[in-house]
């Protein structure tokens, strides 16, 4: 228990420092709010003819689009862009010296952060765009819990991701065009901005050996019911295969960046 103590302690800044900044996610309810309203449009649009396209109909394009972004308001995280600004103002180098893992405690910061997104933008955002749009509930309790676990994992890849990126800057020392295209890459690879069913197929098969997919694709399949249980188990299990395998490589990339290391600031 000694062990996890400052980890918690990490967590609870974490949540305290973005408590600090709760009006952006006050305004960040509305902006969400803006973006389902868009895509709700645009999807009403492009099914004014009815029917399905691509295995999907108006309302389960709906309720795509709704959840994938209440979904997104959980995983995201800012790992990547405060470890950039640590490095160059030269703070990283108090990293270094604490006791601590280093991914773990940007990890824990990240919960913490993670943790207020869910009580005070995930939940109320849920709710508002509940009330508004004409959102389905998940297929079944079982696959409401199933996509609670699929939600853990993207936030997990989402985190493993970030502190890759946010370590790029300790070699590159600036790394904010590369956060700017991993935001975009990851909005179109993951399936929030599209299903992937809309992508041909052998793009599609390219796709299905890499750990994007599962930060939304995954997660909102299994909520519409289009993954029966034992699919459903089976992309978590490869979902969560991915994850330790991210956590693993970060951990690798950390250590191998850590060794040579220039300190910026004064």
């Amino acid at each position: 228990m000694n062990a996890l103590a400052p980890y918690l302690e990490f967590a609870r800044v974490g949540f305290v420092n973005i408590l600090a900044f709760r009006l952006r996610y006050y305004t960040g309810i509305f902006t969400y709010i803006i973006n389902v309203t868009i895509y709700y449009f645009i999807w009403s649009s492009v099914y004014s003819a009815g029917g399905q396209i691509a295995g999907y109909d108006l309302p389960q394009m709906v309720t795509y689009v709704s959840v994938g972004w209440i979904l997104r308001s959980f995983y995201w995280n800012t790992i990547d862009q405060e470890m950039a600004y640590e490095v160059i103002e030269g703070k990283i180098a108090m990293d270094l010296i604490k006791p601590v893992n280093v991914l773990w405690m940007w990890f824990s910061r990240a919960m913490g952060e993670s943790a207020f997104r869910l009580l005070l933008l995930t939940v109320p955002t849920a709710v508002v765009v509940a009330l508004i749009f004409p959102v389905r509930g998940p297929a079944s309790p079982l696959h409401l819990a199933l996509f609670c676990l699929a939600a853990a994992g993207s936030f997990a890849i989402m985190g493993a991701l970030n502190f890759m990126i946010g370590t790029c800057a300790i070699p590159l020392k600036s790394i904010l065009a590369l956060i700017r295209a991993k935001y975009w890459l990851i909005e179109l690879l993951s399936g929030l901005l599209l299903p992937l069913t809309f992508f041909p197929v052998s793009i599609q098969k390219v796709m299905a050996w890499l750990p994007f997919e599962h930060i939304a694709y995954t997660p909102l399949q299994i909520y519409l019911g289009k993954l029966n249980t034992h699919d459903a188990l089976v992309m978590i299990g490869r979902e969560w295969l991915w994850v330790f395998a991210l956590l693993w490589l970060a951990e690798a990339w950390w250590n191998r960046a850590v060794r040579k290391i220039t300190i910026q600031g004064g």
